[in-house]
């Protein structure tokens, strides 16, 4: 039997292994030129262009099939990308470590990644409307897709060149922000309310459809975290308030483990005044089913988190 001593001993070398290899971690994360800037962008947009290439020589790109296969195929290197830069800013502020940190550093070139990566489906689509626009605008084009699309197109552009100083200097730095916080929100909307439609209503078969769909919702449920964080000001909610919000969190939870037992009567409510369904035809998103339980995510944290000093007495009134 191990005495004591020895079993202090065995901890005391792991843990010193432990912090050896943190360090070490650390250092590579810091200086490895492979997984840094440039370097970076570079290594993910040939990884995901010698499989797009391979599955390109595989297709049969002389039906409009094959190419719209590989429109449906390019969006799988992309959406992983934009998924993992919404929730970059979250994750560094609720898990502050050096993965965190070498994600915020490196985030602008994830995402230059990622515009690499959507230039294959914008080629595609290109090529499809050109060389059978019969089988195009019979099967593909919608004008409700074609708005969502365009817009996240425009938006993606706009953030391309103003992630760099010719582009930066046009717009001030609030502007910039906005600009690059919409655009964000609307890249990752748009996958992800198209997989939720794939999981909730159509049922979807295949597994990436359900593991994009919970990437994409656990993005923007860690930024939801994050804003609670910042509104956390060392107490929670108590009483109804408190308990008002745990449960519409769990609510949000539930509902957005659920969609397909939900979707359809609820999309029926919504959709049931006429002039909402006139929005459908052209508003992106409208009525956003796939974001409700989000919404309900975001107003449980809204009443678990009040942004109120715990000092101030609270029969104080300012005048």
């Amino acid at each position: 039997m191990w005495s004591i001593a020895r079993y202090v001993s065995m901890l005391r070398k792991i843990t010193a292994q432990l912090g050896f290899l943190k360090v070490n971690m650390q250092r590579v994360m810091n200086k490895s030129p492979l997984i840094n800037g440039w370097p970076l962008f570079w290594c993910l947009t040939l990884f995901a262009a010698a499989f797009m290439v391979r599955a390109s020589v595989l297709s049969d790109l002389n039906s409009p099939e094959g190419i719209s296969g590989m429109i449906q195929y390019s969006v799988r290197w992309a959406v992983p990308l934009i998924f993992l830069i919404t929730a970059t800013s979250a994750m560094a502020r609720l898990f502050p470590n050096t993965m965190t940190r070498w994600l915020m550093r490196n985030r602008r070139y994830v995402g230059l990644s990622f515009a690499a990566a959507m230039a294959w489906q914008g080629a595609f689509i290109f090529w499809i409307s050109v060389g059978h626009p019969d089988h195009y605008y019979t099967n593909i084009y919608f004008l409700r897709d074609e708005l969502e699309g365009s817009s996240g197109y425009l938006f993606l552009t706009a953030m391309i060149v103003t992630s760099f100083p010719f582009g930066r200097r046009h717009l001030s730095p609030a502007h910039w922000s906005v600009l690059h916080r919409a655009g964000v929100y609307f890249l990752w909307a748009y996958p992800f309310s198209v997989y939720w439609w794939n999981t909730a209503y159509y049922g979807s078969e295949l597994w990436l459809d359900y593991l994009f769909y919970g990437l994409g919702f656990t993005a923007f449920a860690l930024r939801i975290a994050a804003w609670g964080k910042g509104r956390w000001v060392g107490q929670h909610a108590t009483g109804g308030y408190g308990a008002g919000g745990k449960l519409l969190i769990a609510a949000g939870l539930l509902l957005g483990a659920t969609g397909s037992l939900w979707q359809e009567p609820v999309s029926a409510v919504l959709l049931a005044p006429a002039p909402s369904q006139t929005l459908e035809l052209w508003l992106p998103f409208w009525p956003f089913q796939p974001f409700l339980p989000l919404l309900f995510l975001g107003l449980g944290t809204w009443l678990l988190t009040p942004n109120v000093d715990p000092a101030l007495p609270k029969t104080q009134v300012v005048t």
